[in-house]
């Protein structure tokens, strides 16, 4: 028997063998696909060509396998041309029994195949089980690298078996539109902090819990709010495989996945008021006109023993510190200043010729951003090529830590900009249809107002207005501001009845510069 413990040249030639107890296991698993893995990227790591990949679907108990077989017929036809590195992800997959093994492994070596496995090197008295977890992490890491999740299911998805595939996240229709709410109202800034995010998930009665109480703890939201897993991607630093294009369907998308953390690593910002109620739906969205603090609310008990509802400034040494002003008389006066933001139906067509003139230009533009992307992604390989090289040049471990750490960076933005690539040009939504949304809103406020609800309500507070409303005991409302939509169609509207003449008007011509 020839010895298969010589040591092997660089870009030796290499063959892999993986095997599976049985046939159904190729069709509920991925075994063969992650064996394969493994002994690929040991194959670079020891800088080896692979020719040839021999597998087997039977018991490790028989030493006669048809890929075995082809595997040795293979060693024997090329063994002129020099030694055959054999790769065997685990001692295990050779065979069972001792018996097998030792006739196996005189069989390779007489071929001319040295055996090699990315987990140990073989002997006779190596020929014993290896620790399951050792087992389960190797193939855990491989799936990984093939882009399969294979951890705990992530919320708002659940595990679907798939043949010659195995488990594969797909979205559960229970709790998925949930977790992308949440995830796309904090990248918008609809939710300011990581606690609104928790107060509205503590809202659904779905979502699954971490207290009888109904509770959601703050790392779980942390978890939520930093997982790529919900961008299509996969990764296992703690294994060393980077981030890369997982098999699953995303729930966001990987630019929305980028602004979270951006904004997460911006810090944290106040949250809403825990204690807004729908009793006081105007608390902390308007403010004392004397000294411009927010106006808090109470309920006052009159000697009848009937309760009353005010607002009122606490403000030291303000005019108006601990006047009351009734609740009743502020909502009713805020009802009319919202009525007012109904804009004219005319100039609903004029804003609507507008957008669509800006939109036809926007695509354009995409259009003209292909070439763009294209080349900063080629500039980013360059990059990441030149580091990878100078990796294998340097000895010094934290110069390596430092190149690894920016490759990292390369290609979690090569990633966004793919994503870009791949749907510049189409949008996602017609036109019509995010024109109609939009719109809906604008067109009156009032309507969403009048629906009594204090979510939607505490929404038109925060996309009407840019900063709190003043309001003043004498002189109620005064000059508010606006969110942008509003001042853009009052502007409009207030040019429109400057300009226009007694006999109508000439025809429009609408020019933009986008």
């Amino acid at each position: 028997m020839k010895s298969a413990q010589h040591e092997f040249q660089p870009n030796a030639t290499s063959v892999i063998y993986c095997r599976v107890s049985s046939k159904s296991q190729t069709k509920r698993g991925d075994g063969l696909g992650s064996q394969q893995q493994r002994c690929m990227e040991y194959a670079r790591y020891k800088g080896l060509n692979v020719a040839e990949t021999f597998e087997d679907d039977m018991t490790g108990s028989l030493a006669t396998r048809p890929g075995m077989k082809a595997m040795l017929a293979y060693l024997r036809k090329h063994r002129k041309n020099g030694p055959i590195v054999v790769i065997i992800d685990d001692i295990s997959r050779l065979a069972r029994g001792i018996d097998a093994h030792l006739k196996l492994r005189t069989a390779i070596g007489d071929a001319g195949g040295i055996l090699k496995s990315p987990t140990i090197e073989f002997g006779v008295s190596q020929h014993q089980r290896q620790k399951n977890g050792e087992q389960t992490v190797n193939r855990m890491r491989a799936r990984v690298m093939n882009g399969f999740w294979c951890f705990a299911c992530p919320v708002g998805y659940e595990y679907k078996r798939v043949p010659g595939q195995g488990n594969i996240l797909v979205p559960d229709e229970r709790l998925a539109s949930i977790v992308t709410e949440a995830l796309e109202g904090f990248a918008v800034g609809r939710f300011a902090s990581q606690v609104e995010v928790r107060r509205f998930l503590e809202s659904q009665p779905e979502y699954p819990k971490d207290k009888r109480s109904g509770e959601v703890h703050a790392q779980r939201v942390a978890e939520l709010l930093t997982r790529p897993v919900y961008a299509g991607y996969v990764e296992a630093p703690n294994w060393n495989v980077p981030r890369r294009k997982g098999h699953h369907a995303p729930l966001i998308s990987v630019e929305t996945f980028e602004r979270i953390q951006q904004r997460m690593s911006e810090g944290a910002k106040a949250p809403a008021r825990k204690d807004l109620n729908v009793d006081f739906v105007l608390r902390g969205a308007i403010s004392c006109a004397d000294c411009g603090k927010p106006l808090t609310a109470c309920w006052s008990r009159s000697k009848t023993g009937k309760l009353h509802p005010y607002y009122l400034c606490h403000g030291r040494g303000c005019l108006s510190e601990r006047k009351s002003l009734p609740r009743d008389r502020v909502e009713a006066e805020f009802e009319t200043l919202l009525r007012s933001l109904q804009p004219a139906k005319a100039l609903f067509e004029l804003v609507h010729a507008m957008f669509k003139n800006a939109w036809d230009q926007r695509r354009q533009q995409a259009q003209g951003a292909l070439s763009i992307l294209q080349k900063e992604i080629r500039e980013l390989d360059a990059q990441t090529d030149k580091l990878l090289e100078r990796i294998v040049e340097t000895d010094g471990v934290a110069i390596v830590s430092a190149y690894e750490k920016k490759i990292g960076q390369l290609s979690a933005r090569k990633l966004v900009l793919t994503e870009k690539l791949d749907q510049i040009g189409r949008p996602q939504y017609p036109f019509e249809d995010l024109f109609e949304l939009a719109m809906r809103f604008v067109s009156s406020p009032w309507n969403i107002w009048n629906s009594g609800q204090f979510n939607l309500r505490r929404m038109v507070l925060r996309l009407a207005f840019a900063e709190r409303i003043s309001y003043s005991r004498e002189n109620g409302f005064s000059n508010p501001k606006f969110a942008l939509p509003f001042n853009i169609l009052r502007e409009i509207d207030m040019e429109k009845s400057v300009v226009a003449r007694p006999k109508g008007f000439e025809p429009l011509t609408l020019r933009f510069v986008v």
